[in-house]
């Protein structure tokens, strides 16, 4: 095998491990740090991201939402808060849009101190705690996609004469009734009793574990709705429309349509929002994005540290064996194949902490599957690649100069050396 051949180079590097295991083990450990930080924590927000975009690809395509301020990634300031609500009538009126298919005047129960509704929803001696009372009309089924495991929504005539009927959510009936038919069955809701027309199935959620508030509520039609609560006038309104690249049509003409419904003037800025399910992906990339930076900080440091480490053994490698390479210049080796050299057997050492790195954050991001549902990892092949590549980059890095160092040492001064 020719002198500085990769595989001889590759060949010394191994031998340098299997010599010194414990030496080699303490300067490749911040290379394996640093490339476990980076799978591990990627892999958490791969895992979260692909969550969250399949959460959003759940609340309906082609939807748009229409409140009076903003909600996502904005701090309301007073003016915003004093706006007027949006109304029933505004959502009927969008109807009428030539793209619209549906439009969905919805409305929650919020108590007195600013949380969802702590309501009770009682059936014989059974209660379900903590149910969301919404009311919604006959479009949420369109708009929203919900998907029934028993019964039906609620009809238009239903709406009309304010029927007391109801529809459950999947852990509100589960409470209630566990796995028996919940159709026809009557439920105490406030001290009034509504008839159960229909179970929707259980709703995604951002997160896994943990019970999702969607899933334990009560839905009524609107006009029953207002029978209970009156005095809940906070209106959030969502249109479905036909076509993904009519968007911006869509969006033109729902303006146009408030602004001249909310009597806004020609110089005022809109007082109300439009947004979209994608403004929740674009603000969690925003902050996945800090965490990002973050990862990279941490993972940076750990793999200076060790390249700093496989200079040092290098260097230290280069002074143990200066007279064998006096000999192997003197058997021809030039100074590139010595360069050659010791510049594999770093990028060597570092490719194997950057294994171990690899191995490690696979086995780490297993774990948090298995014990921590919340935190759904997904290992990406991506930055496994990435932080691979780096740690060879590192180990070309520093270990150039050990390798220069080694490369122009004088033949005759070096086979002199004891």
């Amino acid at each position: 095998m020719r002198f500085g051949s990769t595989g001889e180079s590759v060949r010394m590097a191994l031998e340098t491990v299997r010599t010194n295991k414990l030496r080699s083990g303490l300067t490749i450990l911040g290379i394996v740090i640093g490339v476990l930080t980076v799978i591990t924590i990627s892999s958490i927000i791969s895992g979260l991201n692909n969550n969250v975009q399949s959460w959003v690809d759940s609340l309906g395509s082609n939807v748009l939402w229409i409140y009076h301020m903003p909600v996502i990634g904005v701090q309301p300031t007073t003016e915003m808060l004093a706006r007027k609500k949006m109304t029933y009538e505004d959502a009927m009126a969008m109807r009428d849009l030539p793209h619209v298919v549906a439009s969905n005047a919805g409305v929650r129960h919020v108590n007195p101190i600013f949380q969802v509704g702590v309501i009770g929803v009682k059936y014989g001696t059974k209660k379900a705690q903590g149910t969301m009372l919404e009311g919604d009309t006959t479009s949420i089924a369109d708009v929203s996609s919900l998907t029934f495991i028993q019964g039906r929504l609620f009809t238009q005539g239903e709406d009309d004469r304010a029927a007391n009927v109801v529809v459950l959510g999947h852990d509100t009936a589960q409470k209630l009734f566990n796995n028996d038919n919940a159709i026809g069955k009557e439920v105490e809701i406030e001290g009034d009793l509504f008839t159960v027309i229909g179970v929707v199935d259980k709703q995604k959620q951002v997160f896994g574990g943990g019970d999702n508030p969607e899933d334990n509520k009560a839905i009524f039609p609107y006009r029953t709705f207002k029978k209970l609560h009156p005095e809940d006038k906070d209106l959030w309104l969502s249109v479905k429309y036909d076509d993904p690249k009519n968007r911006p049509l869509v969006e033109d003409e729902l303006r146009e349509l408030l602004r001249r419904r909310r009597n806004v003037k020609v110089w005022q800025p809109d007082n109300f929002e439009i947004f979209a399910p994608d403004s929740i992906a674009r603000l969690w990339n925003q902050l996945t994005g800090g965490l990002a930076i973050f990862m990279v900080a941490v993972s940076s440091v750990g793999l200076m540290v060790g390249g700093v480490g496989v200079m040092n053994i290098m260097l230290v490698s280069v002074t143990e064996r200066t007279r064998e390479i006096g000999v192997r210049k003197a058997l021809g080796a030039t100074k590139r194949n010595i360069l050659v050299q010791f510049t594999t057997e770093a990028t060597t050492l570092c490719a194997i902490g950057g294994v171990i790195g690899i191995i490690g954050g696979a086995i780490i991001t297993l774990l948090i599957r298995l014990v921590i549902s919340a935190l759904p990892a997904t290992m990406s092949a991506t930055w496994a690649i990435i932080g691979f590549t780096v740690s060879l980059a590192i180990g070309l890095v520093f270990g150039i100069y050990p390798a220069w160092k080694a490369a122009t040492l004088d033949p005759i001064e070096a086979l002199r050396y004891e």
